[in-house]
């Protein structure tokens, strides 16, 4: 039994949308037992006076790559300063489970940059046990997806080919077992291997136990670039073929070709909810720049077998001339169609210390600095690290951006890699830059809206009734911040800078962070799909 608190004077933003007003809650045992005027709360528990700060439920991160923070971070400073108290996992169809004896090591060298290699035994191996690690004690509550590439990878391996119809069946019951586990959906990444390598046909299938759990489908889908509309199309016609909700991951319209295309991709989104009746939501980062891992722009060819023999390509002279044709002249698959500007590649950090000269600092740049053509460059140091580096891609679009922001089903999702020597900011500032940025400075959305976005919108595609809403009963996740100061410190040059302005974080009513400080408390647990 956890001893009553109470949080009085606050401006209660509770995450439907509607207007803020002055109350004190009461919380009790992990949930919100009273909401009552201001000064009207009678306990005899903690008071925390709040007057002039906005309380607001927790956090959801809708696209998270804390899969192994989690574990490995007890701090875990980036989210939960940020006020995330929810975040969901095993997305781009890339994840820690379901594995086998086989694939483990192969997928964790494969996005080793996007997640490191934290010192975790990796005992694991279906989403079940992943999700009991998580629940010995975490520092936010995790949802998870099937990653589709785990689950190609532990029946086709790195092959480049339709499964058979026996291997369509395994591939199925492994998606059901994650369902049955608590996962909440299937993620795909068809600009990665294996998953490229996937039909829609292949998706539409493994989605039928999907829509038996009642989940739902989130694509990082085949193409940012130079089919960016016709691929989102694709993503809406499979989702309406398999009769699954669908959320879209990361939702930018990149490039410079693509400037103002925003509202075609919401058009069509638009027209599929009213046509089909389908149920989309989709999520954004509030930032330019993406991130990834430093091979992800190769051909999917020279990807087809695995780390070794992408290796072995990248050194044979003859395949590295045509790869860096295909690079730098007619644009890759793994480069959204688009020929590379090397200006816009940047390197975020490096496994082997003594590549470091290159964090920091585009290929270009580089190959400018070391008097080198800069596709050979690139391939010397994808060749050097082993895969393993990590990158930016400074190809986003402003007005794009906000537009999509804007729309009526976008939640928030930081896309945060957190490792490497200079990742990408939106990790740490996601979130206070939405408060402090458009809502504060721009006015682009108002407060009660953004929290929206962030709060009861993505509980609601998560299937969490009693989450993301502040009302009798709901979970005492909540944010405590000051709308006049709430901003990002997180920087492209200095990207592990927490927040201003958030004050407290409570997590099933325990403080992970109290006057502005992070506390030792880990109440986090996972929140599996139909089970509470």
């Amino acid at each position: 039994m956890q001893p009553e608190t109470v949080l009085s004077g606050g401006r209660v933003v509770d995450g439907s949308g509607g207007p803020s007003r002055l109350a004190d809650l009461v919380l009790r045992d992990g949930r919100i037992s009273h909401i009552v005027p201001p000064g009207g709360a009678r306990s005899a528990g903690e008071r925390i006076d709040v007057t002039g700060l906005v309380v607001a439920p927790g956090f959801v991160d809708m696209h998270a790559h804390s899969d192994l923070a989690l574990l490995a971070d007890p701090a875990h400073e980036a989210k939960v300063c940020q006020g995330v108290t929810l975040e969901v996992l095993g997305q781009d169809g890339l994840g820690y489970a379901p594995v086998t004896d086989d694939t483990v090591e192969p997928i964790r060298e494969q996005i080793a940059a996007w997640n490191g290699t934290p010192d975790l035994d990796h005992a694991w191996r279906s989403v079940g046990e992943y999700l009991d690690r998580v629940d010995h004690g975490s520092p936010t509550n995790a949802a998870y997806l099937v990653p589709h590439g785990n689950v190609r990878m532990a029946v086709l391996g790195n092959e480049d080919r339709p499964p058979t119809a026996a291997e369509l069946d395994r591939m199925r019951a492994m998606v059901a077992q994650g369902m049955a586990e608590g996962a909440h959906g299937l993620s795909t990444g068809l600009t990665y291997t294996p998953g490229m390598y996937a039909t829609d046909d292949e998706i539409v299938a493994l989605l039928e136990p999907v829509r038996a759990a009642g989940g739902y489908y989130c694509p990082h889908h085949r193409n940012y670039g130079s089919r960016v509309v016709e691929s989102y199309q694709e993503c809406l016609d499979v989702a309406r073929r398999a009769h699954v909700a669908l959320h879209l991951a990361h939702c930018h319209v990149n490039f410079p070709r693509n400037r103002g295309r925003a509202p075609e991709v919401l058009d069509a989104i638009d027209e599929a909810t009213v046509r089909f009746g389908l149920d989309v939501t989709l999520d954004s980062y509030p930032y330019r720049a993406s991130a990834t891992y430093l091979a992800a722009p190769l051909p999917s060819w020279a990807q087809e077998g695995g780390t070794t023999a992408t290796l072995d390509r990248l050194r044979a002279p003859d395949t590295r001339t045509r790869i860096l044709w295909e690079v730098e002249t007619e644009g890759t698959d793994g480069n959204h169609g688009v020929p590379m500007d090397w200006g816009t590649l940047v390197v975020t950090g490096t496994a082997d210390p003594s590549l470091s000269w290159a964090v920091g600092h585009s290929i270009a740049d580089l190959a400018t600095r070391r008097g080198e053509e800069p596709g050979r460059l690139y391939v010397d140091l994808l060749v050097a690290d082993e895969l393993r580096s990590g990158c930016l891609l400074q190809v986003g679009n402003e007005e794009n951006i906000r537009t999509i922001m804007r729309h009526s089903a976008h939640t928030a999702g930081s896309d945060g890699i957190l490792v490497g020597d200079r990742p990408h900011p939106r990790g740490w500032g996601t979130f206070p830059h939405y408060l402090g940025h458009y809502v504060r400075e721009l006015g682009l959305l108002s407060l009660e809206e953004c929290v929206r976005h962030m709060t009861s919108r993505p509980a609601q595609r998560l299937g969490l009734a009693d989450r993301g809403i502040i009302q009798l009963g709901a979970h005492a996740d909540l944010v405590v911040f000051d709308p006049e100061t709430v901003a990002a410190r997180a920087t492209y040059d200095d990207p592990r800078r927490t927040p201003v302005g958030i004050e407290h974080v409570l997590l099933s009513g325990e403080f992970t962070v109290r006057d502005g400080r992070r506390t030792d408390r880990l109440p986090g647990r996972s929140v599996r799909r139909n089970h509470r």
